[in-house]
C-alpha cells in the first residue's frame, strides 16, 4: 500500500501541548535529554498551568461515592501490601445486582487507618483525564493511562519499587516526598517487574537517591521505567496522577519478526519422534538449523510487515475521544450540506493507496474507498472543522456519502461551525 501524505495520526496538536504540560521545556529537549533515559523534576513554576482541572479531592470523592465504582477500578494499599476488594466492596442493592461495587464507608474507614486509594483507569472514567491521555498519547506515539494516587497525612502506600513504564508525577493536592534511586535492571520489560529483583531493590533503596524532594501542587516528575521510586505524604492529604506510558520497544520489534516467522514452513516443521527436549545434546543440530533458517527469515523481513504488527498494539493501547452514540446515529442519517465534522481526536489511522482505491486502515477495521475520495479524507484528516459541501474533490452528493459513512464508522464526529 503506498502512503498519502496523511498516514498518521491526526489527533495531537503540532507543538505538543500535552506533553509541554507535563514536563516544562521543549519537547525536542525533553526527547533528547530525558526520553527513556534520566528523570525530570519540574516545579509548578516552569509548567504551564496547574492540575487542579484534571482532578481534585472533592471530585476523588464524587468518584468513590456517587459514581458506582467497581472492582479493578480501586485499589487500596497499606504498607505496601495491595488489600483484598472484599474488604472495601458490597453489593450494589436493589437494581443493581453486582457484589463488587466501592462501599464509600468502607473506603473511608480504611483511608483514617491510614491505606492508599489508588483509582485506577481514570483515563477511561473522567473526562478532563479522557482527553489528556488522547492528547499524549497523540504526542508520545505510546499508548497512556492515568491513575490517581491518595494518600493519608504521613502515611505512604508503596515501598520503594520500579515500574515497567514510563511515568508521568502530576501533584495535585497536598505534598509528597519522593525519593529516586538509579536502577537495578534498566529498562525492564513488562514480564520483568521489580519483585523478580527484590533484594537489589532494597540494598539500592539504602542508598543515596538522586532525587530526594518534595513534590507541592503542580509540580511534576518524570521518571523513565526503572528507575527505583517510593513517596510518602507530607502534614496532610496527598493527592498525585501518574500518567504511565506503555512505551513501544526495540523487543517489541523482536516480537514482531519471530512473529512473522511463523510464516516459513521449515521453522513449523516438527522436531523427530522420541527426541528429548530437555538434552542439550540432542537439541543442539536443531538449535543450529533453526538460527540459520531465522538469519534468512529476519534478512528478508517486511519492515511494513513489522509494522503491521505492532500497530494493533499500539494503535488498540488507548481509544480515541468518546462519541455521543445517540447524537452519532443521528447525523449519520441527516448529515448534508452544511453539516460541519471533524475528525475524530485520538483515532489512530494509516491512509493510503491500493491501485484505484483508497484505504483507511483504523485500529479494528479497515475501509476500502473509491480514489475520487482521496483529497476529501486528506482535508478532514487535518483534524479540522470541514464543512459539508466544502470537501475538495468531490460533487456534494458524493461528499454526503462519503461523510455519511465516516460518521457511521465513527471515524469524524458533528462539529460546530469553523471559527
Amino acid at each position: 500500500m503506498t502512503a498519502l501524505p496523511t498516514g498518521r495520526s491526526a489527533c495531537g496538536s503540532s507543538d505538543r501541548q500535552a506533553l509541554r504540560r507535563c514536563v516544562g521545556v521543549d519537547p525536542e529537549v525533553f526527547a533528547a535529554e530525558h526520553w527513556g533515559r534520566t528523570p525530570l523534576f519540574t516545579p509548578a513554576a516552569d509548567l504551564p498551568r496547574a492540575f487542579d482541572d484534571l482532578l481534585d479531592l472533592a471530585q476523588v470523592d464524587e468518584l468513590l461515592s456517587r459514581r458506582g465504582l467497581r472492582t479493578p477500578f480501586l485499589r487500596v494499599a497499606r504498607d505496601g501490601t495491595v488489600l483484598g476488594s472484599s474488604q472495601f466492596t458490597r453489593g450494589g442493592g436493589v437494581g443493581a445486582e453486582i457484589a463488587d461495587q466501592v462501599a464509600d464507608d468502607l473506603v473511608a474507614a480504611l483511608f483514617a487507618e491510614g491505606s492508599t486509594l489508588v483509582l485506577q483507569g481514570l483515563h477511561r472514567l473522567w473526562p478532563p483525564l479522557i482527553d489528556l491521555a488522547g492528547e499524549l498519547n497523540a504526542d508520545l506515539g505510546h499508548p497512556v493511562q492515568v491513575n490517581a494516587y491518595i494518600t493519608p497525612p504521613q502515611s505512604q502506600g508503596f515501598s520503594a519499587h520500579y515500574d515497567v513504564h514510563d511515568v508521568f508525577v502530576l501533584q495535585v493536592a497536598g505534598h509528597k516526598r519522593w525519593r529516586v534511586h538509579a536502577p537495578v535492571h534498566p529498562d525492564p520489560l513488562r514480564d520483568q517487574p521489580w519483585a523478580d529483583h527484590a533484594e537489589a531493590v532494597a540494598e539500592q533503596a539504602g542508598r543515596e537517591p538522586l532525587i530526594d524532594r518534595v513534590l507541592a501542587p503542580g509540580d511534576a516528575l518524570y521518571l523513565p521505567r526503572g528507575y527505583l521510586h517510593s513517596a510518602v505524604a507530607q502534614g496532610e492529604i496527598s493527592a498525585h496522577l501518574t500518567v504511565g506510558v506503555h512505551v513501544v520497544t526495540r523487543h517489541a520489534l523482536v516480537e514482531a519478526l519471530f512473529a512473522l516467522a511463523g510464516r516459513d514452513v521449515d521453522l513449523r516443521t516438527s522436531l523427530p519422534l522420541g527426541i528429548d527436549p530437555a538434552d542439550p545434546e540432542q537439541l543442539a543440530p536443531h538449535v543450529a538449523d533453526v538460527v540459520k533458517l531465522l538469519a534468512g527469515v529476519l534478512a528478508d523481513a517486511d519492515p511494513a510487515d513489522v509494522a503491521e504488527r505492532v500497530r494493533r498494539h499500539v494503535w488498540a493501547g488507548n481509544r480515541p475521544t468518546p462519541v455521543a452514540p445517540l447524537a452519532q446515529a443521528t447525523a449519520a442519517r441527516e448529515a448534508d450540506e452544511g453539516t460541519a465534522v471533524r475528525w475524530r481526536r485520538g483515532l489512530r489511522f494509516r491512509l493510503g493507496t491500493a491501485g484505484e482505491r483508497v484505504v483507511l486502515d483504523l485500529p479494528h477495521d479497515r475501509l476500502t474507498l473509491p480514489v475520487s475520495t482521496a483529497a476529501a479524507l486528506e482535508r478532514l484528516a487535518t483534524g479540522d472543522v470541514v464543512v459539508l459541501g466544502d470537501l475538495p474533490g468531490l460533487p456534494v452528493d458524493d461528499q454526503r456519502v462519503l461523510v455519511r459513512r465516516l460518521l457511521k464508522e465513527g471515524v469524524v464526529v458533528p462539529a460546530g461551525p469553523p471559527s
